[in-house]
């Protein structure tokens, strides 16, 4: 238990006295803008005498005059022909697109030209006379006066290219170009300081952008005529040498057609048949042959006989070889006639097997070059097609737009509104002062630096955080993991420092985060403390103390459903509601949306002996606990941990609500180890003139 018994008597009265300044009061703060009446005063005269100068001396009164052009989102075909350029499609990009082309420094250059407004003064600022009470003349004759020097008027640029730069500029300054809504109209805004200018200039752009529509359409078909046409040659060209080339080849070719081939394969495949045929014959011939010798070897009469056909009858034996041995003959003229038809045959198919490959190649070759020839002349009869339309086409663009309504020379001028310019000026110089005066005597009231925060309060500052560079509360971790040497690491590393080493006898294990009002900071500080004690090896738990709001869900991706009350109630054992963060190295107890008052549970007796045992596990426990001046459950809290670190937002945090909610827990006895100034803006430390300390701190860790 965190009680300690102290004199409070110096801090409190201190309390009083801070309640007593920083209690804004409305007599008070009309006694304060009454007190300053003069400035007040001085302020609304000076807004109307700056005011009148302007419109007196400086301003010169212009005119606006408005042309409108139309995108015509359909155009009429004269004939249907495929135009070189696509008329405009109409969408937003396109309609973009053409604000742009307007506004093109090509057009304005040409309507610089056409109107000769280089020589007007109004763009072309070398013509102009300095006015004796403008401000350049007013600051080179107080130049003069003082170094006692002659000032030359102003040296402008002479070179053409430059001069004409220049009015260009100032015209494109002067005329705007908008699109109606939810429609195709462009309205071309011209502001000048002569009324027929004014008209001039935007009728004068309108028909240029008609004409510049029609011009860029004839120059891209003159482009398309004559590159079609330098085609056309080159393709009429291949097409005569495609040709000649396949008359030629078709001269120097035996083969007289496709049919022609597919009759030799017709007279290849009839032969290929007879020689089967005849090869069947001389092998029977053969074998005939063959039978007749081995018979006449043996030199048996009555075998020849049978072979002669005689029968039974008997012949002479002379008779018989005689008459045997011509049948012999006769079969071997037979056999050597089949072997002669056969070889001629083969000879013939040789002849006819060559006479094809040979044509078949030509074949292949001839239907090349006519494929060749034909896909030439598809071409050039297309080329020359679109040649010939494209010609036509010269004589008959159109303009993508036309002028709708022509600008009118205006009656009065646009700007400018004297009355409501000399009001605002009276009325902005009185709020002006009123709020110089206010700031002036409220600027303090809150805490900029370490030092006001211990003079106020009587508690050192521990550290001082700054603003952590990430756009999601879930990135917080992230950065400061990722950036370890960053300053937001950096003073998180010398917060922890500061608490660990505060009271040497005793380092605190248990410690409460808390701070007066929701949004200072205190539960993004309780986490990066946590995380940096557990890169430091600690065992470190991390308690969701402030369980109306629960949002640690906002900075981890929890699914677990029990928390703190479902381990304080018994529900689940404290090993089942934890959430270990491998990442950080720590241990997370998420909070739970109470059924009963908050404040009870926590001054229970179960809370303490709870904390108890977590001192016996972890070598540090953070509670994040509710802002001080909203509930009460911090105040309880404090009383059973060791040490209590205080945020206070940078330039936020009122006086009054820091030393209340300090005051409040001085009430129950509860010990403040220290303050932390958090969320601190580089920026703004510069701008309140705190920079120059700070600034060197953030750019020693940024380095």
């Amino acid at each position: 238990m965190n009680v300690e018994l102290r004199p409070t008597t110096r801090r409190s009265a201190q309390h009083v006295s801070n309640a007593q300044t920083d209690e804004v009061d409305l007599r008070e703060v009309m006694v304060t803008v009454w007190r300053g009446k003069f400035w007040v005063v001085l302020s609304g005269f000076l807004g109307l005498v700056l005011a009148s100068y302007y419109l007196l001396m400086v301003f010169v009164p212009v005119y606006t005059s408005n042309a409108t052009v139309a995108l015509e989102s359909r155009q009429d075909q004269v004939v249907d022909l495929e135009s070189v350029v696509s008329g405009l499609a109409g969408d937003q990009a396109t309609i973009n697109t053409e604000v742009e082309v307007i506004r093109s420094r090509g057009l304005i250059a040409q309507l610089v030209k056409d109107l000769e407004l280089i020589n007007d003064q109004e763009f072309n600022e070398r013509l102009r006379v300095p006015s004796p009470f403008s401000l350049s003349h007013l600051a080179a004759l107080a130049k003069d006066a003082l170094l006692g020097t002659a000032t030359d008027m102003p040296n402008f640029e002479t070179d053409e290219t430059a001069i004409q730069d220049a009015v260009i500029d100032a015209v494109l300054s002067q005329i705007t170009v908008t699109n109606i809504r939810q429609s195709y109209v462009f309205r071309i805004s011209a502001v000048t300081q002569s009324a027929q200018k004014s008209a001039l200039i935007a009728n004068r752009l309108a028909e240029l952008y008609i004409r510049d529509q029609i011009a860029v359409k004839f120059e891209k078909t003159a482009q398309a005529t004559e590159w079609l046409s330098r085609r056309v040659t080159d393709l009429q060209i291949e097409l005569e040498t495609a040709d000649a080339a396949l008359k030629e080849y078709s001269n120097n070719t035996d083969l007289i057609s496709p049919e022609g081939l597919i009759a030799l394969n017709r007279q290849l495949k009839d032969l290929r048949d007879r020689d089967a045929d005849l090869d069947v014959g001389v092998q029977v011939a053969s074998t005939r042959l063959e039978d007749l010798r081995q018979l006449r070897q043996t030199g048996d009469i009555g075998s020849l006989a049978i072979a002669l056909g005689d029968g039974g009858q008997v012949a002479s034996e002379a008779n018989v070889l005689t008459r045997f041995d011509q049948l012999l003959s006769r079969a071997r003229i037979e056999r050597d006639r089949a072997v002669t038809q056969r070889g001629t045959i083969a000879t013939s198919m040789d002849e006819i097997a060559r006479r094809i490959e040979m044509q078949s190649s030509e074949l292949v070759q001839l239907q090349q070059l006519q494929r060749e020839a034909e896909a030439s002349r598809l071409i050039y009869e297309y080329f020359l097609t679109r040649l010939k339309e494209t010609a036509v086409q010269q004589g008959i663009q159109q303009a993508d737009s036309r002028i709708l309504s022509g600008a009118v020379v205006p009656l009065d001028p646009s700007a400018p509104r004297k009355p409501v310019i000399l009001t605002l000026s009276l009325v902005l110089g009185i709020f002006s002062g009123t709020a110089l005066i206010l700031l002036h005597e409220f600027s303090q009231n809150t805490f900029r630096v370490a030092e006001d925060l211990e003079v106020k309060t009587g508690y050192p500052v521990l550290g001082q955080i700054p603003e952590v560079p990430a756009k999601r509360r879930k990135k917080v971790q992230d950065y400061l993991k990722n950036k370890p040497n960053s300053a937001a690491a950096e003073a998180i590393r010398n917060l922890r420092t500061s608490l660990l080493l505060a009271n040497l006898d005793k380092t605190p294990k248990v410690i409460m985060s808390t701070s007066s009002i929701p949004g200072e900071g205190k539960t993004t500080q309780s986490i990066a403390l946590a995380q940096n004690l557990g890169d430091m090896g600690k065992k470190v738990l991390l308690i969701e103390g402030d369980i109306r709001r629960c949002v640690f869900k906002e900075y981890f991706s929890i699914t677990n459903e029990q928390g703190l009350l479902s381990v304080l109630l018994g529900d689940v054992p404290i090993t089942d509601a934890l959430t270990r963060v491998p990442e950080h190295n720590f241990d997370i107890l998420m909070g739970e949306k109470p059924t009963t008052n908050a404040a009870d549970i926590f001054s229970s007796a179960r809370f303490a002996d709870f904390l108890q045992g977590l001192r016996d596990t972890y070598d540090h426990v953070i509670i994040d606990t509710p802002p001080v001046l909203a509930v009460t459950d911090a105040r309880i809290i404090g009383l059973c941990v060791d040490a209590v670190i205080y945020a206070v937002k940078w330039d936020s945090t009122t006086h009054r609500q820091v030393t209340d909610g300090l005051k409040a827990l001085e009430q129950v006895n509860v010990r403040i180890s220290g303050l932390v100034l958090g969320q601190i803006s580089a920026r703004g430390m510069k701008r309140y003139g705190y920079g120059d300390s700070y600034g060197a701190y953030q750019a020693y860790y940024q380095s």
